[in-house]
């Protein structure tokens, strides 16, 4: 299970803000995680709340996670579909001369403190 480690990476992230911004308490984090980015938002989110609380700056702190929606480029058409309903292959005009625009991210987009 992966996302133990990325847990363990954005608290650190998390606390370094923290500390550069005198911040007493984090009460909340959100994070962007891509529709194909091989994080499982719930192994994250059960990750998260067991390793939370071994951080006093961040004791019951709360995850919000964003979905970011896996988008395909097709270079033949030059259109875009959506990834995870068609796979590789363009549904519009049946290429495979295709590539992941967004989905694959993982990112904090919000820390919220005290």
């Amino acid at each position: 299970m992966h996302e133990l480690g990325i847990v363990f990476h954005v608290i650190d992230a998390v606390k370094e803000v923290a500390a550069e911004n005198d911040a007493k308490h984090v009460n909340s984090v959100t994070v962007e995680i891509g529709e194909v980015s091989l994080v499982i938002p719930s192994y994250f989110e059960d990750c998260w709340k067991w390793a939370v609380s071994k951080h006093e700056i961040m004791t019951d702190c709360q995850i919000k996670i964003d979905i970011l929606p896996a988008v395909t480029y097709c270079e033949d058409c030059q259109k875009t579909y959506a990834t995870v309903e068609f796979g590789k292959k363009c549904p519009h005009c049946g290429s495979d001369k295709t590539y992941l625009l967004t989905g694959n991210e993982f990112n904090i987009k919000e820390i919220e403190v005290v």
